[in-house]
């Protein structure tokens, strides 16, 4: 077999990738990479926890098949983390017992038991015909044997084991494996102003965007004039010169440059060295995961191999705690390396039977992105050593040898690292999970195997309002086809039940969001109710929102979110760290809006503007019909205070009257219309106004740099692209009528060709906005008042329509058979035509329209653990700062880095240190005089202004008689005087902010304050 990993056009059985179940992982990995996956043959040797999280995860990102391995009988310790064990199943043989389970995670990927006899270790013999072999808990001797073969033959091989809250995992893809995108980032690209022509051959770009290269990057070109030897040019090595210059060598041969021009970059495979395990061995190439650990990797390189001598030895692991094995095991280890670090590897020896959930979700999720880089070739594979350790989770009471020892129970691999105490703790906590999706199914799959909540006193909350729907399936593991349809924390619920019965009863599941609207039901009963706050959100705001709750509740907060291949997890502790809105992400660039309407250069802006023209033309028109036709006095109400006066009556008279339809075929009709009027009249009267010979004021030609001339299109019913349009918008203007659709291209063909569409008769004096910066141009084209009446009088008065009314659409990415996305790819990349862009397929059009977050289920294992290994700091109560940690991962790269969180901002008054955890409490419902003179009295501060919420209370100049009024009154009564609505029955409590100053006069900032009524 060749040694290239590549597989040949043979291999690959040309199926076509389910979008609707793999369209979140799609925009991760792409359609090359998921072709090539689907080409291999997964080995997983040993179901044990870590085994089965890497075949999780296998199966649902979709390779051709998963074979799992492991004769050796179901024990109860096992259910310390195999998710896919239930007690019935002690005594079968593990996979045996796993494998219905895991089939039905994935109907495209058949999941195989390779058998065996009990005591069997595998052979070299049984692991031909598979593309990657992953072992899981061999033994290195063993490793070594089946690496041996693997290295020569073309087989790409993976080592990984836990032990407690120790991981390692090794990778051997061969001695020569080809990385075809190292980054997985997508390509960048920008406009060039100018290119040198000399031995430099320096590239200048437009001065808005940097370009972003770095040395070494390769690019090509489009659209260069004069010098187009460059354009679709062999990739040109770059060196970068500065933010908007880079130089890609000797120019001077070619042409003159004259203008124009994009650069885009190229990925260029990379070629990687793998060594043997056994040359590895000796010379180990680490990949760090904590710069604060630099020299941990050493030592537990040689702890790993000593516990496998141990093991043959004394043909068992060295006990929990015991003080005599521990000494055994590292003087096995210090005969390997004797500089290595005699507490860490005690730690190991004492960890050694140990098995914790969230250790293998760590490693489980790097390991199985790590087979996914080994079957497609895209991201950079780990190289070659990983050692993993989170030694900062045990309680700061370390437990007795006694408090470890096995117990028979399923809790068994956790116990033998924190003890039988801290077990208790886990089971007896409270916690709150927000959200049920991909990391809400992690997350409580984590929490069943450790057994969270399932003490007498403990109990599990989870909220989600969402249902299930085919495209989660892809990662929320939890969720199978049957569920579709159903709601996600009750699904969620019962399935972790399942997994570990001591939760039957245990978590209660909810559909009510966390909102503003919803703190009747999450109330201050509700928070003293729990011991603390997970997020599984996929938004900010909610983020934010749950963020306010725990600093007033006073709760640890555990906060996460992926983005394709790159993770984050931020802890949040009562007055130890800052909170989660202490730090903000910079705004999203948005584009400017005459870009959009007149001057795109990029498949984003003719996105964006068919996004709009989506809502334009089948969602805004049918709900201000609606409105017209339902709400008394409509007209004079909304339409006197706005603008579009005229334009909105139009809108109504020709929805409503003038354009209604009654058949379908008068549906293709407007289409056929609404062409001529977007591609080619829209876009000629652009011309008109604006000449493609047109110049600036400084005489430059006007249409240069980002500004693109447009050309309009002809409408040819032969084109794909136009037909395409016609269908999508004359079946989306059917449904706002509750027309039928209808889908026979023939039919839209015959009709579209026979519309007589209106000649283009240009109109002069048509303002074009150039800037954002400049005022909107009103074309209004004259007529006035007297328009109005004439309109005024076509529209039939709503009587008359009793009852009628229009169906406005709902934007659903998702159904592929209801057009949205039809439509607005067909919109879009008519327009890209228009303005000579490269059209986008409907799978990228999707995501952009859609904004499609991309995620993959290995991600969401990896950094679910990293959450679940801060939990345990949480239960255990960790006063300081340093044992937490906040985690960035990027799967792709790999990256891992963890910072310490960062301390609230301390703020000052008199000499009272102060951070966002503290505030002032006034109970039982005082008067604003109370407040005001209890900040005189005891803190000799003035009070000059009060507020909650949106209404100001009292200030010190609102004049002696309002002063006089409310002083006196209490709170709540003060409260409803102002604000003139009465406070909801549940409110306990109210949030006021207060205005003060010291007695110098000087302003002075204070907590905020809470009133209890």
């Amino acid at each position: 077999m060749a040694s290239s990993n590549l597989p040949s056009a043979m291999d690959v059985d040309e199926a076509a990738i389910d979008e609707g179940l793999y369209s979140r992982q799609l925009y991760v990995l792409g359609h090359e990479a998921m072709k090539r996956m689907a080409a291999s043959n997964v080995l997983i040797v040993g179901m044990k926890g870590l085994g089965v999280e890497i075949a999780k995860n296998v199966v649902l990102a979709g390779v051709k098949s998963v074979t799992i391995y492991d004769p050796e009988p179901v024990q109860v310790a096992d259910l310390s983390s195999q998710f896919f064990l239930r007690e019935e199943d002690v005594g079968k043989p593990r996979a045996e017992a796993t494998l219905p389970r895991l089939a039905e995670l994935n109907a495209y990927v058949p999941v195989r038991n390779l058998g065996g006899q009990a005591g069997q270790e595998i052979t070299v013999d049984m692991i031909k015909g598979f593309q990657v072999v992953v072992l899981c808990g061999v033994s290195l001797k063993k490793q070594l044997e089946i690496n041996d073969w693997t290295h020569e033959n073309g087989v790409h091989f993976i080592s990984a084991d836990t032990r407690g809250l120790f991981g390692t995992s090794f990778n051997d893809f061969g001695p020569k494996f080809t990385c075809v995108d190292p980054t997985g980032e997508q390509p960048l690209s920008g406009m060039i102003v100018s290119i040198d022509k000399d031995k430099e051959g320096v590239v200048t770009c437009l001065d808005e965007t940097r370009h972003g290269l770095q040395d070494g990057d390769f690019v090509t070109f489009s659209e260069v004039q004069g010098m187009t030897e460059l354009n679709g040019c062999e990739p040109r090595k770059v060196t970068v010169k500065g933010p908007y210059t880079f130089s890609i060598g000797d120019t001077s041969n070619l042409s003159e440059y004259k203008s124009g021009g994009v650069f885009t970059q190229v990925k260029m495979p990379k070629i990687l060295q793998f060594k043997s395990l056994r040359e590895s061995l000796k010379e180990p190439e680490f990949f760090i995961t904590d710069f604060s650990k630099f020299d941990r990797p050493a030592t537990l390189h040689a702890g790993f191999q000593a516990l496998s001598q141990f093991e043959e030895q004394y043909q068992r692991l060295p006990r929990p705690r015991n003080a005599e094995d521990a000494a055994a095991f590292v003087k096995l280890a210090k005969a390997i390396d004797q500089d290595a670090d005699e507490k860490i590897l005690t730690e190991l020896a004492y960890q050694a039977t140990g098995d914790v959930a969230p250790m293998n979700a760590v490693i489980g999720g790097f390991v199985a992105q790590e087979i996914l880089k080994a079957c497609s070739a895209k991201f950079h594979p780990m190289v070659q050593h990983l050692y993993f350790d989170s030694l900062e989770s045990l309680p700061d009471e370390l437990p007795t040898e006694e408090d470890c020892k096995p117990t028979g129970s399923r809790y068994d691999g956790q116990i033998a690292v924190f003890g039988k105490k801290f077990q208790d703790k886990i089971a007896n906590f409270r916690e709150f999970l927000v959200g049920s999706g991909a990391i809400g199914c992690e997350m409580l799959k984590n929490w069943s195997m450790m057994g969270l909540g399932s003490g007498p006193n403990g109990k599990i909350y989870v909220t989600d309002l969402d249902t299930i729907e085919k495209s989660n399936l892809n990662r929320q593991f939890l969720f199978r086809a049957k569920d579709l349809g159903k709601f996600k924390s009750e699904v969620a619920a019962e399935a972790v039940a399942a997994m570990n019965p001591d939760l039957k009863g245990k978590i209660e599941s909810r559909q009510e969001p966390v909102g503003p609207d919803t703190e009747n039901i999450y109330d201050a009963d509700f928070f003293a109710s729990i011991d603390g706050v997970t997020n599984a959100l996929d938004n900010v705001k909610a983020r934010q929102y749950m963020d306010q709750r725990c600093v007033f509740y006073l709760k640890p907060l555990l906060e996460s979110g992926t983005l394709g291949t790159k993770g984050n997890t931020q802890v949040i502790v009562p007055h130890l760290t800052e909170s989660y809105s202490s730090s903000q992400d910079p705004p999203e660039k948005e584009t400017p809006v005459c870009t959009v309407k007149n001057f795109p250069n990029q498949i984003q802006h003719t996105i964006e503007w068919a996004r709009q023209e989506f809502d334009s033309l089948f969602v805004k028109p049918p709900q201000v019909v609606n409105s017209y036709l339902s709400e008394p006095n409509f007209l004079e109400n909304n339409l006197k205070y706005s603008g579009q006066q005229k334009e909105q009556i139009e809108q109504i008279v020709s929805y409503l009257v003038t354009n209604k339809p009654l058949t379908f075929e008068e549906c293709i009709v407007w289409a056929r219309l609404q062409f001529e009027e977007k591609y080619n009249h829209a876009i000629r009267q652009l011309l008109y106004s604006l000449p493609k010979d047109a110049v600036t004021s400084t005489g430059q030609p006007f249409w240069s740099g980002p500004k693109r001339a447009p050309d309009p299109l002809t409408f040819d019913s032969n084109n794909p692209t136009h037909l395409q349009y016609i269908m999508a918008a004359a079946n989306l203007h059917a449904y706002n009528y509750g027309l039928r659709g209808e889908t026979d291209p023939a039919l839209f063909k015959k009709i579209a060709d026979e519309v007589v569409v209106p000649e283009f008769t240009p109109k002069s004096g048509v303002k074009v906005q150039i800037n954002d910066n400049d005022p909107a141009p009103q074309n209004d084209s004259g007529g006035g008042d007297s328009d109005l009446g004439e309109l005024m009088k076509q529209l039939p008065p709503p009587s008359s329509v009793a009852g009628y009314r229009l169906n406005p659409v709902e934007f659903e990415k998702d159904d592929d058979t209801n057009h949205h996305i039809d439509f607005i790819t067909a919109a879009s990349n008519l327009r890209a035509l228009n303005y000579s862009i490269t059209p986008a397929d409907r799978h990228t059009t999707k995501q952009i329209a859609g904004k499609i977050i991309p995620a993959i289920a290995t991600t969401t294992s990896l950094v679910t653990g990293l959450v679940c290994l801060e939990l345990y700091k949480i239960i255990d109560g960790k006063k300081n700062l340093e044992a937490y940690k906040n985690g960035f991962v990027n799967l792709a790269l790999p990256f891992f880095g963890f910072s310490e969180p960062i301390a609230p901002k301390k703020n000052k008054y008199n000499d009272t240190e102060w951070t966002l955890w503290d505030r002032f409490e006034f109970r039982n419902d005082p008067t604003l005089k109370d407040i005001v003179d209890y900040f005189q009295r005891e803190h000799k501060l003035d009070v000059t202004m009060v507020s909650q919420g949106v209404s100001m209370l009292w200030s010190s100049f609102i004049g002696k008689k309002k002063s006089d009024e409310r002083l006196p009154m209490k709170f709540s009564k003060l409260v409803e005087h102002v604000s003139k609505k009465p406070l909801p029955p549940h409110t306990k409590h109210l949030i006021v902010e207060v205005m003060v100053s010291d007695e110098e006069g000087e302003d002075v900032e204070v907590p905020f304050i809470v009133v209890y009524l």
